[in-house]
């Protein structure tokens, strides 16, 4: 029922198409204050010598670096509410969920089951490794970076979802009329989405797996719940909890976390726990919420 949202809305292909570059364009528009701070810090020179991995550091501060990174989706995620209400005729509502209101207690209990599991698979990881950890905690700026994470980062996670399970999964349906075709496609180009984050260049093309995965799973519960407040509360925590616990220097997220890993990353310990954690939230939902018609919600038509 969720994708059949669609049909309640102005839904021709070449909206889409247009919605699209109007938050490609809001998002960029986000990146000029990051853009001013890099160019007043190096100058001409040396911003044109700048590449993605000293981006991240070059304020050095990486509160303020943060803060920037996700101005950038604050800018998109209200590009994307004004696409909606003046190209679609759709209202925020329709756009999350079939209920008559927002569900925000399912968006709290996907929130802290997120949160639940960065902190459990930290904790084991510390415990096996300990020497791939040093500990990076500092009071105030992680108090700062506490105020950043809570305020800002749900713009970002929200975009996320919005544009992927929301946006585009009831676009790609209104044209295939059916609920598999979004499902694949939106995974597929949410897991692209992310070739370019430096954890892509320093592991390798294979962790694509990791987020075509992650991708499919958000979809699976936006259609299964009709609505997606399970995947903007899920999201939301994992992301919040990453940055306030784990930072790298090959990941995007490089902030002023509890903990700063110096081990070597290793593809199989980032992908096989995908394969067992996602299958048991699956199961935790579909019991929590009684879903049932698995095929029918996953790969039925409409018209």
């Amino acid at each position: 029922m969720y994708i059949e949202n669609v049909l309640k809305v102005q839904n021709d292909w070449w909206r889409y198409l247009i919605g699209i570059f109007v938050i490609f364009i809001a998002t960029q528009i986000g990146s000029i204050p990051f853009i001013i701070a890099i160019f007043s810090k190096s100058g001409l020179d040396g911003a044109s010598k700048i590449d993605e991995s000293s981006m991240m550091t070059i304020l050095e501060n990486s509160n303020l670096t943060f803060f920037y990174l996700l101005l950038t989706f604050v800018f998109g995620f209200f590009g994307l509410v004004l696409v909606i209400k003046f190209l679609h005729n759709q209202s925020l509502l329709l756009l999350t969920t079939t209920r008559k209101k927002i569900d925000f207690k399912k968006i709290l209990t996907s929130f802290l089951v997120a949160c639940s599991i960065i902190i459990l698979t930290t904790f084991v990881s510390y415990i096996i490794a300990p020497d791939d950890y040093i500990f990076n905690f500092e009071l105030k700026p992680f108090l700062i970076l506490c105020l950043v994470s809570i305020l800002l980062i749900p713009f970002q996670t929200s975009w996320e979802e919005y544009i992927f399970r929301g946006y585009l999964m009831q676009g790609v349906g209104a044209i295939s009329k059916n609920k598999w075709v979004p499902l694949i496609i939106t995974s597929v180009s949410f897991g692209l989405l992310h070739y370019w984050n430096p954890e892509v260049a320093k592991i390798g093309p294979l962790l694509l797996i990791h987020y075509i995965s992650t991708g499919l799973f958000f979809g699976i519960i936006t259609l299964m719940d009709k609505g997606l407040e399970l995947s903007l509360g899920f999201h939301a925590g994992n992301n919040i909890l990453i940055a306030l616990l784990v930072t790298a220097d090959w990941t995007v997220f490089q902030t002023n976390s509890v903990l700063k890993s110096i081990g070597e990353p290793k593809i199989i310990s980032m992908i096989i726990p995908l394969f067992i954690i996602y299958p048991l939230v699956l199961f935790y939902f579909s019991k929590k919420y009684n879903w049932s018609d698995w095929k029918e919600n996953l790969t039925g038509k409409f018209n």
